[in-house]
């Protein structure tokens, strides 16, 4: 197994399970909460919103090191 499929292994582990730690952690709670399946669809999507939030900072703050890692260092 080369080096770069070693990379990409950690990686996706590392992608799947932070998909299932931020399930278990923000969407079933927020979906738990209520009762009705409105309310649940509701806290279903505004999670999603927090997902997305969460992966467009991580791609930004990725971005920036990469453009100024050669500047700093």
């Amino acid at each position: 197994m080369s080096n770069q499929s070693i990379t990409y292994l950690v990686a996706g582990c590392l992608g799947v399970f932070g998909l299932v730690a931020f399930c278990l952690l923000v969407v079933v709670p927020a979906v738990a909460s209520y009762r009705r399946l409105h309310e649940r669809a509701a806290a279903l999507v505004l999670s999603l919103y927090v997902l997305a939030a969460l992966v467009g900072a991580g791609i930004v703050i990725g971005a920036v090191v990469v453009v100024e890692w050669p500047r700093l260092f």
